[in-house]
């Protein structure tokens, strides 16, 4: 926990498999407080998901119900409380979170925001959903595709603050098992990625993306019978990975303003993929843009309605 305890005027929570983050928020939108824990929704049963927050949240609750905000997969089958699936074009800021069922503490009155869903291709989103309207809370009048690198990354076409079609990728997850449980652990075991090597594998599955499977082999191969280092094979798995996302993708980011949001290593990682198919991207932090996101759709649900 970081910050002194003090009551919230309300709290913001993003849920996610892993982690559970929260904020304590004052009247004047300014964190008073904030926690986590690693309570993530894939740890916890139906009947866990209140023990979990109040351990995080007890400190800030006052006598009376606490309005909370939640996004993420506490939102899913397996969260807490289901809430359905908003069909796009949307526009994030607006949507209508779900009061949740009573909870069984009397000071938690909790809504939960609505993911994405699009009929064809089937694509589904929740959480980022949150982190776009964060987006277009500090960039209104973008027109064009945010992408957002992570274990599943999601390409975002927005237009008139509105997510009109999103397209996603398991390149992270992709990136984390073969890098971890397949053969290709023993030869990229480095903290880091040769930029050069990057670049030239990102090109060649590019060039040629029915040659992924292969390609990811020649990995392991090049290791073994040339004694390639790890810095440089960690770079030729990462660069085929996103190499092979960008040929899927390439509507979405061919002749388009492109903004990446990610950590600020990975933003870059993408940001420099694009740069070298001629794409200026720009990449930026998302840390922030949770937060944002949901401070942006409560204000939206507590604004007056014009006359």
């Amino acid at each position: 926990m970081s910050g002194q305890a003090a009551y919230a005027d309300w709290i913001a929570v993003d849920w996610g498999t892993t982690h559970l983050r929260a904020w304590a928020m004052g009247p004047d939108g300014t964190v008073r407080a904030s926690a986590q824990s690693e309570d993530g929704m894939g740890r916890l049963a139906r009947d866990g998901f209140e023990p979990a927050l109040l351990d995080l949240i007890q400190d800030w609750l006052g006598a009376g119900p606490t309005p909370i905000l939640a996004c993420g997969m506490v939102g899913a089958k397996q969260g807490w409380q289901e809430a359905p699936y908003v069909r796009v074009p949307a526009k994030p800021a607006e949507l209508a979170p779900m009061r949740a069922t009573a909870p069984r503490d009397p000071r938690l009155r909790l809504s939960i925001v609505p993911g994405l869903s699009q009929a064809a291709p089937p694509d589904v989103m929740r959480g980022e959903e949150t982190q776009v309207a964060g987006f277009l809370a500090r960039e209104p009048g973008f027109d064009g595709v945010l992408c957002l690198p992570g274990t599943h990354t999601k390409w975002v076409q927005l237009s008139a603050g509105e997510v009109v079609s999103f397209q996603t990728c398991m390149t992270g997850e992709l990136f984390d098992l073969l890098s971890h449980h397949s053969v290709l652990r023993h030869s990229v075991d480095a903290p880091a990625l040769d930029p050069a090597a990057f670049l030239e594998a990102l090109a060649d599955t590019l060039s040629r993306p029915e040659r992924l499977a292969q390609r990811l082999f020649a990995v392991r191969a090049d290791a073994t019978l040339n004694g390639t280092g790890a810095t440089v094979s960690r770079a030729r798995l990462s660069g085929t990975l996103i190499g092979a996302e960008l040929a899927a993708t390439r509507p979405y980011w061919l002749g388009q303003q492109v903004a990446v949001a990610a950590a600020p290593a990975l933003a870059d990682l993408y940001a420099r993929a694009l740069q070298a198919q001629g794409v200026p991207a720009r990449s930026l932090d998302a840390g922030p843009l949770t937060l944002a996101g949901l401070a942006r759709i409560r204000a939206a649900q507590t604004e007056p309605s014009l006359p």
